[in-house]
C-alpha cells in the first residue's frame, strides 16, 4: 500500500475517534486538541515505518517511545503520550479493527528522583543559631527549639507537631510521640505508626528546656490535647504543620541564608551530615526510621556530590590546566 493511501486511512480512523470522544464521551475541547496531537505523531511513526495504525506491534511502540526518550523527551510526557494512543487503540478493539492493544503493557521510561536539597554543615549551623533579638521571647524559644529537633534529630514536620510534653496513655492510643528529658531521648510515632527513638543533642536538650520554662505561660482554657503538646500557638492550640513551615521560612530568611528553609530540607540535612561523619548508613536509617534501606541510600548520592564538590575546588588535578 502507497504511503498517501496508508496516511489516509490513518488519518479517517483518527478523525473517527476523535468525534468520539468529543459528542460520546464530550471530553473538553483543550483534551481533545491533546488528544489529536498525540495521534498525529503516532500516525507519523507508523507511516515512517510503513505499518497501518491498526497493525502497530508493540515492538513498534517501544521503538517509538525510545525515539522519543532519546529526542529529550521527559518521562511523564511520554506517559501522557502512552495514554492517548492507549485509548484510541481501545476504542479500535471496541469498533473489531483489532485483536490486541499493542499500547497496554507499554510504559514510559522512569523519571530520575531529584536529590533532596540539604543545606551545607555551616549553613545548618547559622540557621539554628539565629536568634532573632527583637522577637517575642517566647517565639524565639519555640522556634529554636524547633530548628533543634528537626535539624538536631532529623524529624518530619508531622513528627514534630505530635509531640507531646511527656509520655502518657492518651499518647499512646493518640499514636503521638514525646520528649523525654531524663532519658535524653525523642519517642517519635513515624509512618504507619511505627515509634522510634531518637537521642537528643545537647543543643536540642538546652532549646528544650529553655522552651519549656516559657511554655507553662501559653493561654489558659486550651483543650486537653493542646495542654499536652510540646509545641503550641499563641492562642493554646497545638501548632499546625503549615504554622512551623512559615515560622522556618522566616528565620531562614532572617539568618541571612539564601534560600527559604522547609522542615523537610532539615530532616535531609540531618541524614546527609550525619553519613558524611559517620558513614553509618544503617545507623542512618534507623535514626530517620525508614523502613527500607534504599530509601536511605539517596543520602550516599548527596554524600558523594559532597566529595566530588570538595575534590573539584581542592585537588590539583581535578581540573585541567589551561594550555
Amino acid at each position: 500500500m502507497a504511503q498517501s493511501s496508508l496516511a489516509d486511512e490513518d488519518a479517517a480512523l483518527i478523525e473517527r475517534y476523535l468525534e468520539h470522544v468529543r459528542v460520546e464521551k464530550r471530553l473538553a475541547a483543550r483534551t481533545v486538541t491533546l488528544y489529536s496531537l498525540d495521534l498525529e505523531k503516532l500516525a507519523t511513526y507508523a507511516v515512517q515505518a510503513a505499518v497501518p495504525l491498526k497493525d502497530v506491534q508493540s515492538h513498534h511502540v517501544r521503538r517509538w517511545v525510545a525515539q522519543m526518550h532519546g529526542g529529550g523527551r521527559s518521562g511523564r510526557g511520554i506517559a501522557l503520550i502512552l495514554s492517548g494512543w492507549r485509548g484510541f487503540y481501545v476504542w479500535l478493539g471496541r469498533e473489531g479493527r483489532i485483536a490486541s492493544n499493542p499500547v497496554q503493557d507499554i510504559r514510559a521510561p522512569r523519571q530520575p528522583h531529584p536529590l533532596p536539597k540539604a543545606l551545607g554543615v555551616d549553613e545548618a549551623v547559622q540557621l539554628a543559631e539565629h536568634h532573632q533579638v527583637d522577637d517575642d521571647p517566647w517565639l524565639e524559644a519555640r522556634d529554636a527549639a524547633m530548628v533543634e529537633l528537626l535539624y538536631g534529630c532529623g524529624l518530619r514536620v508531622g513528627e514534630l507537631v505530635t509531640l507531646d510534653m511527656a509520655a502518657s496513655r492518651e499518647a499512646e492510643r493518640g499514636g503521638r510521640g514525646w520528649i523525654d528529658l531524663e532519658a535524653g531521648e525523642a519517642q517519635v510515632r513515624g509512618k504507619g505508626g511505627k515509634r522510634r527513638a531518637v537521642p537528643l543533642g545537647r543543643a536540642a536538650d538546652v532549646a528544650l528546656r529553655r522552651w519549656l520554662e516559657l511554655r507553662i505561660a501559653t493561654p489558659a482554657g486550651a483543650d486537653a490535647d493542646a495542654a499536652r503538646a510540646l509545641f503550641t500557638g499563641r492562642y493554646g492550640t497545638r501548632l499546625t504543620s503549615a504554622s512551623v513551615w512559615q515560622r522556618l521560612k522566616r528565620r531562614s530568611l532572617l539568618a541571612g541564608l539564601a534560600t527559604p528553609v522547609h522542615p523537610h530540607m532539615l530532616r535531609h540535612s540531618f541524614a546527609s551530615h550525619l553519613l558524611q561523619s559517620s558513614g553509618d548508613l544503617r545507623a542512618v536509617q534507623e535514626l530517620l526510621g525508614h523502613a527500607n534501606i534504599a530509601t536511605t541510600q539517596v543520602y550516599t548520592r548527596l554524600d558523594f556530590q559532597h566529595l566530588a564538590k570538595a575534590y573539584d575546588a581542592a585537588h590539583p588535578r581535578a581540573k585541567k590546566s589551561s594550555p
